[in-house]
Order: structure tokens, then C-alpha cells, then sequence
């Protein structure tokens, strides 16, 4: 899912410790860098919230553990 990005959602990660990419996720495969589910990581990942983007993208299958 992808939505627009805001200021509010900026604040609300930080304040909140929002967890939404890829290495939080419990399918997320540290040594081999990428999804168990063989999604695409390449626009989900923490990195890229670090920089301005002009959207956000949801994993459908996102599993906090």
C-alpha cells in the first residue's frame, strides 16, 4: 500500500517508535538482506524513511514479532 507522505506521520514515527519496514519485520531474512516472502525490499527499507521520499509503502505482509 503506498500513501502520501506527510509531517504528521514523521512525528508520529519518531514519537511512537513506529515499526513499518522491512527490518522489523519477522520475514525479513538478515542474512541474506531480504524478504522470506521473496518480496521487493528495495523501497521498504529503513534507510530510505531517513531521506525526504514523497510517499510511504505499506507491506501487505508486515509481521511484527
Amino acid at each position: 500500500m503506498r500513501i502520501p507522505r506527510d509531517p504528521a506521520f514523521d512525528a508520529e514515527r519518531k514519537q511512537f517508535s513506529l515499526r513499518h519496514c522491512c527490518e522489523d519485520c519477522g520475514l525479513f531474512d538478515a542474512l541474506r538482506n531480504a524478504c522470506a516472502h521473496e518480496w521487493p525490499t528495495e523501497e521498504h527499507r529503513r534507510a530510505d524513511y531517513e531521506k525526504p521520499t514523497p510517499d510511504l509503502l505499506f507491506c501487505k505482509e508486515f509481521e511484527l514479532l
